[in-house]
C-alpha cells in the first residue's frame, strides 16, 4: 500500500512563507497538493508530473512553487494570505494526470494544517 508522509505547515502571519513536503513510499507519476478551507470544498492547488510539467490554481500562481525530487514533493509558499488558511493534502496518482482533478489521484495524505493570520 502506498503511503504519503506529509510534513511542514504551521502558523504564519500574512506575507510570510512556509514549505510543505510529502514523501511517497514508491514512485508515482503525478503528485499534487489540494486544500480544504473551513466551510469550503476541497480544491486543487498545485500539480507536478513525472516529466516535470506543472499546473497551478489561478489563486496561487506566482506565490506557490511545487517541486519533485526522488519521490518527495515540496510546496513552497510565499506571500501567504489569510485566505490560504486550510488543511493541505498531498495526493498522488499512478499515472500522468490531466489536471487537478481529485478522482485521478488514488492516494492521499492525512492532511496538514496551514494557518495564516492577518
Amino acid at each position: 500500500q502506498v503511503q504519503l508522509v506529509e510534513s511542514g505547515g504551521g502558523s504564519v502571519q500574512a506575507g510570510g512563507s512556509l514549505v510543505l513536503s510529502c514523501r511517497a513510499s514508491e514512485y508515482l507519476a503525478s503528485m499534487a497538493w489540494f486544500r480544504r478551507a473551513p466551510g469550503k470544498e476541497r480544491e486543487g492547488v498545485a500539480l507536478i508530473r513525472g516529466d516535470g510539467s506543472r499546473t497551478y490554481a489561478e489563486s496561487v500562481k506566482g506565490r506557490f512553487t511545487v517541486s519533485l525530487d526522488h519521490g518527495k514533493t515540496s510546496l513552497r509558499m510565499i506571500d501567504l494570505k489569510p485566505e490560504d488558511t486550510a488543511m493541505y493534502y498531498c495526493a498522488a496518482g499512478r499515472w500522468v494526470v490531466s489536471g487537478l482533478v481529485e478522482r485521478e489521484f488514488q492516494y492521499w495524505g492525512q492532511g496538514i494544517q496551514v494557518t495564516v493570520s492577518s
